[in-house]
């Protein structure tokens, strides 16, 4: 299918630089998981990822990369501070998740098919501006929660802006500077040598068939039914209600 390599799901995993600097041996004892952001808000245990990994269990690997749990990890790295044997739990995610990518399992889990809206909006930001975040993106449309405060940053951006320092899409040194195109050019050619640009294919791909499979309209907008549907559902906000 697309993108499939040979070898196990743990060969594969292991053949990634994250892995090898990320795990060497867990003994099990629960550190990383006691000073673990993520670990008080989600039902998420890098302990737990760490032992299933080292199992070497290819279908326990197989139902890690289709789950939630993977994405619930924000890379901190706390655990790799703490762990007394040197691991970094936050470094294996980061293999786990591009497994999942290259394989397609992200499709099959909730937090997973988030993936879309992250590549769509900061993936695409940074190809566009140059920017993960910027400034004329963040509309209430699809942040509501910026209030209307925000609104009226917006409405009056460059008063606002000079007063702040800022240079705002603008020529020279600053910030919300415009990127120049040269350094646009480098930043895509990055994205190509480095597998970028094929991930981002992959990504689309493996949403566009989930898209088919779920029924729900799908194209290359924001606007399209599957990514409103991946962006505003969240099954654990209506459990707890």
């Amino acid at each position: 299918g697309m993108g499939e390599k040979s070898g196990s799901l743990y060969e594969r995993l292991m053949s990634d630089i994250h892995m090898q600097e990320g795990l060497s041996a867990c003994i099990n004892c629960g550190t990383c998981t006691a000073i673990c952001p993520a670990a008080m808000f989600y039902k998420y245990d890098p302990r737990e990822i760490a032992i299933t990994v080292s199992s070497r269990d290819d279908q326990k690997i197989e139902e890690l990369l289709k789950s939630d749990t993977i994405w619930a990890c924000g890379e901190c790295m706390s655990c790799k501070t703490r762990c007394p044997r040197g691991n970094a739990p936050g470094l294996i995610i980061i293999a786990l998740r591009v497994l999942s990518e290259e394989t397609g399992y992200f499709v099959e889990s909730e937090k997973g098919r988030q993936v879309l809206a992250i590549k769509r909006m900061i993936g695409q930001s940074i190809l566009d501006t140059g920017y993960c975040v910027w400034f004329d993106h963040l509309n209430l449309t699809a942040f509501p929660e910026q209030g209307p405060n925000w609104q009226w940053v917006r409405d009056n951006a460059s008063e606002i802006l000079d007063k702040t320092g800022a240079n705002y899409r603008k020529d020279g040194a600053g910030a919300l500077r415009i990127i120049p195109q040269e350094d646009m050019n480098e930043l895509h050619k990055i994205f190509e040598v480095t597998g970028g640009m094929k991930r981002y294919e992959t990504i689309e791909e493996y949403s566009r068939k989930k898209a088919s499979e779920m029924g729900m309209q799908f194209d290359d907008t924001n606007d399209c039914e599957y990514f409103q549907h991946i962006y505003n559902y969240n099954s654990h906000k209506l459990e707890n209600e």
